[in-house]
This record gives structure tokens, sequence and C-alpha cells, in this order.
């Protein structure tokens, strides 16, 4: 099982360096709209994510530090980061689901 684990986190710990291959692509992230792209692709927004879209704002915007630069080497780090703060939050929660439901 401990073998299982470390080959799982050396593969997390690859894919969230290599994140900023994103940084390469060209046009736009597909399903990263907001209201305003949606209307201009659709023609309507949908009343809930019109409604609901000022609910929740991202903790790293863009991807980006607050007053980030446009240098590659900050975009960069900035998506390394967001990549850990996902890894963490989402293991996290699966850590902590996983130990409630073992009790049952």
């Amino acid at each position: 099982m401990e073998k299982i684990i470390r080959n799982l986190s050396i593969g997390l710990i690859i894919l969230m360096i290599f994140a900023p291959l994103g940084l390469l692509a060209v046009g736009e992230t597909f399903g990263e709209w907001g209201p305003e792209e949606i209307k201009e692709k659709l023609g309507i927004v949908p009343p809930g994510l019109e409604e609901f879209s000022d609910l929740w704002s991202a903790p790293m915007p863009d991807y980006d530090f607050a007053g980030g630069s446009e240098s590659m080497t900050m975009s960069s780090v900035a998506y390394i980061l967001s990549a850990v703060v996902g890894v963490v939050i989402c293991g996290g929660l699966l850590y902590f689901i996983g130990k409630k439901a073992a009790k049952n």
C-alpha cells in the first residue's frame, strides 16, 4: 500500500510541475468561461449562472498573484501554486471523507 501511495504522490508532483504547459497553448481555455463569454458563445446566459456567478470568486483568479506580472516565470510559479493548492484541498477533503466513511 505504501508503494502505491508513493507512486501516486510522485505522479501528482510530476503533473503539478507540468501544469504551466497550459501557458504554451494557443487559444482560449475550454470551460473556463464567465457569463460574458457564455453570452458571446450561446447568445444567452442561463439564469442560474447569471444569478450565482458573483457568489464565489477564486482564490487566485486567472492563476495569477494579486497585481501579478506578465513574466512567464511568475505565471509558471502561479500555475504550480494553483495546482498545489488544488491537490491539497481535494486530497484533504478525500482524506477526511474517507476517514468518516471508514468509521461507519
